[in-house]
């Protein structure tokens, strides 16, 4: 599977899943675990996914959503089958929102309005124009317990007697990092060991190492069915090994993952196609702030904790020239002493 700076992706925590929702396989992943009873009645094989977001530029960087058409067919003699909408909203703050319950009926709202234009424009009858039922999903991979409702009347002060009036409807939610691990993999289904990994991203590296020795043991498992959703796994683990973890764990964690698989070629390319991708992620932009961005990006991955002196630092260089040298040094440095040392040279007339 060649990757090329396109597919490679930039903001982990929710493009990553998102990635991964595009597989018809791990969206029944998903539903196997939120709502096991409603599975049986949707037919995965005939997912259309709705390009088009319903967030807005300011909300872009906290999360993701996904939008797709799956047929619900409750008698499964029947040959008609309705369409289910699925929104899927993939949110990656620690910071739990108490505003969500009234967010997430905006973003239906905005699909359903979405129909009614669609009946206008195709001059649909009036007696065949329904609106689709949607199942929301809010998928919650934070690390702050979210214990918020996830309603309207959370950022009401509404008198009892009044409640009826407030609409109301129910969300299925995900939260990854406080859900038991038997929960999420009971199923057997990729998704859920590769989420148990993932509730051990900023855990000890004897423990994330243990989570991952697990979920590939169950995964290169998998039915030859499965190939592309392991692939896809091994992927997003690769991702999350140079995205989350210091540098000095890397080859630990990615030889845990090459000691479960037979064939070695395609991870080691994403290795290395990974690492080359941190490394020019701000060249390939060709302006400043991008340079900046993975100036900062490697320096966290590395050493967890960037000072703010030095951030602010590296925001306030301009020059195309000694972004290039500072980001070269970044992907060498054994210490951020060697970055203020960078600075301390330059403060001494050399540029």
């Amino acid at each position: 599977m060649p990757e090329t700076q396109e597919t490679q992706i930039e903001h982990f925590p929710d493009r990553s899943l998102r990635r991964l929702l595009q597989d018809k396989e791990y969206v029944r992943g998903l539903i196997q675990i939120v709502a096991p009873d409603i599975e049986t009645f949707l037919d995965f094989s005939q997912i259309t996914y709705q390009k088009r977001s319903f967030i807005s530029e300011a909300l872009r960087e906290r999360e993701s959503d996904v939008l797709l058409s799956v047929p619900f067919q409750e008698d499964t003699d029947a040959t008609d089958t309705d369409a289910l909408l699925v929104y899927i909203l993939i949110e990656h703050q620690s910071t739990v929102d108490k505003t969500m319950g009234f967010r997430l009926l905006s973003y239906m709202m905005q699909i359903w309005e979405a129909q009614r234009r669609e009946w206008e424009t195709a001059k649909t009858p009036e007696n065949e124009r329904r609106l689709q039922p949607i199942l929301p999903i809010l998928f919650y991979t934070g690390d702050r317990p979210w214990t918020t409702p996830v309603s309207l009347t959370t950022i009401m002060d509404v008198p009892e007697i009044l409640e009826r009036f407030v609409p109301s409807f129910d969300t299925l939610f995900l939260g990854v990092k406080e859900t038991e691990a038997e929960a999420l993999t009971q199923s057997g289904h990729p998704l859920g060991w590769l989420l148990r990994v993932l509730q051990k991203e900023h855990a000890d590296e004897t423990e994330i190492s243990e989570a991952l020795a697990d979920a590939m043991s169950h995964i290169a498992s998998a039915d030859e069915g499965f190939a592309p959703q392991v692939a896809e796994a091994l992927r997003y683990f690769v991702q999350l090994i140079f995205h989350r973890r210091s540098l000095d764990e890397r080859d630990a964690l990615v030889d845990i993952i090459r000691q479960h698989i037979q064939e070695h070629k395609e991870l080691e390319t994403m290795t290395q196609t990974t690492a080359e991708f941190l490394r020019e992620q701000g060249k390939a932009e060709g302006k400043a702030e991008g340079i900046q961005d993975a100036i900062l990006k490697l320096l966290q991955l590395q050493f967890q904790n960037v000072p703010e002196t030095l951030s602010r630092e590296i925001r306030n260089i301009d020059n195309l020239t000694r972004l290039d040298t500072l980001l070269e040094q970044a992907v060498t440095a054994q210490s951020l002493e060697e970055i203020d040392t960078h600075f301390s040279f330059d403060a001494n007339g050399n540029d």
